[in-house]
């Protein structure tokens, strides 16, 4: 089988969770190899199995990597499946769990030539494209920065991006996200992290996308709405894996911010118990 990963994830070794899982599938006597996507080098098709994991630089090049997920389906098993990469590699998503009644931030979106507006309240607001991982080229603005953000929409429209514009949600610097974690379909674990985006930095400047990080144990209403979301899906398909991050509404209820289906960080390396239970799902994929 095939853990997925890409040249700079390899060379810099952020993906700690890679190596870890390598060796507890070779272990338990699976020929596993860590390969990069976009390496024209690889024969996909020797693979039994094809596990997506640190391709973190998708973003940057979407169009490309929905079509290279489709061309690997073709060839063996690929998870998650390429539907499911196409559908959430582009945040609009966020918009079928709306219209499904899963409570979601309230998201706008930009394409280039609609009407740049902001909202009219005095509360902050964030900029994002709606193909982005890490808070890549994601920004928050206040009151008086439109300017500031319009420029970054335009920024992203000339780069082929669709924007994103939401409300930053204020809680969030007070409990945070939370990232639950599901494997073959059932909850594993859930870890919390704090705010990400700093007021006043720019949305080009890097960013750490799991600041504070720390176990979680998820309220039953955080796991319901979870749940709520991955049933939302369109076509109910089968999941090696999901993450589902939510954040707290002004009323203090959960909300998702964003369903992570396509190469989710685990944290195994916060929840080394889990590893095995990850190992014996890929087996199960596999076979």
């Amino acid at each position: 089988m095939a853990l997925v990963t890409s040249s700079i994830q390899l060379e810099t070794g952020v993906d700690r969770d890679l190596p870890e899982l390598a060796r507890s599938l070779g272990e338990a006597g699976a020929d596993a190899a860590t390969v990069i996507w976009d390496d024209p080098r690889v024969d996909w098709e020797r693979f039994d199995l094809v596990v997506i994991r640190s391709t973190w630089d998708y973003s940057e090049r979407a169009a490309e990597f929905r079509d290279w997920a489709g061309r690997v389906a073709r060839l063996t098993l690929l998870a998650n499946p390429a539907s499911v990469v196409r559908w959430n590699t582009d945040k609009r998503y966020l918009g079928v769990l709306a219209d499904a009644g899963v409570p979601v931030v309230p998201t706008r979106y930009l394409a280039a030539g609609d009407p740049v507006e902001f909202p009219e309240s005095d509360g902050e607001f964030v900029v994002k494209p709606t193909s982005g991982a890490g808070a890549r080229l994601a920004a928050r603005y206040g009151k008086g920065e439109d300017e500031a953000a319009a420029r970054h929409v335009a920024t992203m429209h000339e780069d082929g991006f669709t924007a994103i514009v939401q409300p930053y949600m204020p809680r969030v610097d007070v409990t945070g996200e939370r990232a639950l974690v599901y494997v073959g379909g059932r909850f594993l674990h859930a870890v919390q992290k704090g705010a990400v985006l700093a007021p006043g930095a720019a949305f080009d400047d890097e960013k750490m996308p799991h600041p504070d990080l720390r176990k979680w144990q998820p309220t039953q209403a955080e796991l319901t709405v979870a749940e709520r979301a991955l049933a939302a899906i369109p076509g109910a398909p089968e999941l090696l894996y999901a993450r589902v991050d939510l954040v707290d509404d002004e009323g203090g209820a959960p909300c998702v911010m964003e369903l992570e289906l396509v190469e989710p960080n685990l944290f195994l390396e916060l929840h080394p118990e889990s590893l095995a239970a990850v190992t014996e799902e890929i087996l199960a994929a596999a076979s």
